[in-house]
């Protein structure tokens, strides 16, 4: 059985990909655990996880703050809020199947979108929090 922060990665990564509102932005299922050299742009990847013990009984709950880094080259800060908004719409309060675990909530927590250095290039960092238990 996968721990409860490799099903929920796996979970997110399989919503994402399927989401016709994201794909669109997207131009595509461009939703990466790490990024193929040279991807086009846009594209989504997973990124950082932080897992906390939020047991209060002794059982096996846990929080997850998860990252999401939406990249893109066009059409200024526009696409990347574009992007934002569909992670928003796949992710916020769904009621996504883990294996192994149940996933009580995973909600919205903070979204910073901004040029990159290159001038070029936005970045949008999307942030959830969601919190798992172990399923017997």
């Amino acid at each position: 059985m996968p721990t409860a922060a490799v099903a929920l990665r796996a979970a997110i990564h399989h919503a994402l990909s399927a989401d016709s509102g994201l794909t669109a932005a997207l131009g595509g299922a461009h939703v990466y655990d790490e990024p193929p050299r040279n991807a086009g742009f846009p594209y989504v990847t997973l990124g950082e996880a932080r897992v906390s013990n939020a047991a209060v009984d002794g059982g096996a709950t846990l929080e997850h703050q998860l990252t999401l880094h939406a990249w893109s080259r066009q059409g200024g800060h526009k696409q990347a809020h574009v992007i934002t908004g569909a992670l928003l719409a796949a992710l916020d309060d769904a009621p996504l199947p883990l294996s192994g675990h149940r996933l009580v909530n995973l909600r919205f927590a903070l979204a910073d979108i901004r040029r990159e250095a290159d001038g070029r290039s936005y970045h949008a960092v999307v942030r959830f929090r969601a919190v798992t238990e172990s399923t017997p």
